[in-house]
This record gives C-alpha cells, structure tokens and sequence, in this order.
C-alpha cells in the first residue's frame, strides 16, 4: 500500500493583489508568505506592469519550480476545473506573458476566476509537492487577486476543483432555477 493514507490537501486563502510591478509578487507556499522582492524559499512568482507573467525558482532541487502548460506557448494555460496537477502534466517555466493588457493566452479569460498548475520543491518535507493556484482577473492584465492555492501534501498529484464559493453560487442558480420553474 502507498503512503497516501495521511496526505491531505493544504489550502491557502490568500486573496493578495498581485502589484501591477516588474516584481509582483514573491510567493513561499509552504510557509505561506509573500513579499513583493525575492526572499530564500520563494516558489513561484506572477508579476508584470502592464501584462501578467510567471517566473519560477531555478534555486530549488530539481526539478525546479515550474508550471502546467496545456495549450499554446510561453507560460502557463489556464485548466480546467478537474484537470490533475502531478508529474505527468507538461510543466514549463516561461516568462512569457499569459495576459497583456485585454489580449490573452493559454485559455486565461478576463473577468474571469482562471487555475494555474504548478510543482515546487518543499524544503520542509522534501521532494517535490504538486499543485494550483485560484486567480481573479479583472478587466485588463493589471488587475489580478491570487485568491487561493491548493496542494498536495505527500508528493501525489492533485484535482483542479473549483474556487471556493464557486460550488455554493452554482447551488443558488440551481434553486433560483427550480424555484422560477414553480
């Protein structure tokens, strides 16, 4: 049997602005910090003044932190709600622009909740860990909230599952439909 029987999946609510800056913003999952400079043990890192983009740390172990690219080039796609994060995904480590003021790519929408992929090497457990962050665009490249990443805590792969609150909305419109059919 597999070592599974005590992994969970950790959530981290949060809800930072990513600054509209050549720094964004620096992010640790496992201690769950952020900082808009680089700092020992950051993992992976959105930024960009007038696009969004994604950096990842070469620092680490290998394989270094890196992120799920489905479709297209440069960085990472927006996935679906239930694609699985683990080691067979096609991870890619681009600073390529996914968003560039109203022109998007690798299936990021405005106005939209989009989920990003990706794998890091946790110092604490060793080895690397898998998972996805939950991001809020706005109506351009500059308006961004990273609202919540997800991983995997014993090195498995993880499902892409909707955003918090987003199963409890989609709920309502269920009961608001069932209700207007009365």
């Amino acid at each position: 049997m597999g070592g599974s029987a005590g992994a969970a999946v950790v959530l981290w609510n949060a809800n930072l602005a990513i600054p509209s800056t050549s720094a964004g913003l620096y992010l640790n999952i496992a201690t769950q910090s952020s900082t808009t400079a680089p700092a020992a043990g950051w993992d992976i890192n959105p930024y960009g003044a007038t696009s969004l983009s994604f950096f990842a740390s070469s620092s680490a172990p290998n394989p270094p932190s890196t992120y799920v690219r489905t479709q297209g080039s440069g960085g990472p796609s927006s996935l679906g709600i239930g694609f699985v994060v683990g080691p067979s995904s096609p991870f890619v480590n681009s600073t390529t622009a996914v968003i560039s003021g109203t022109s998007v790519t690798n299936g990021w929408q405005l106005n939209a909740i989009n989920y990003f992929g990706f794998r890091f090497y946790h110092e604490g457990l060793g080895g690397i860990r898998y998972g996805f962050g939950i991001m809020q665009v706005g109506a351009t490249s500059s308006s961004r909230t990273l609202v919540s990443v997800l991983w995997e805590d014993s090195g498995g792969s993880i499902a892409v599952i909707p955003a918090p609150g987003a199963m409890a909305l989609v709920g309502l419109a269920g009961l608001a439909a069932r209700c207007r059919r009365r």
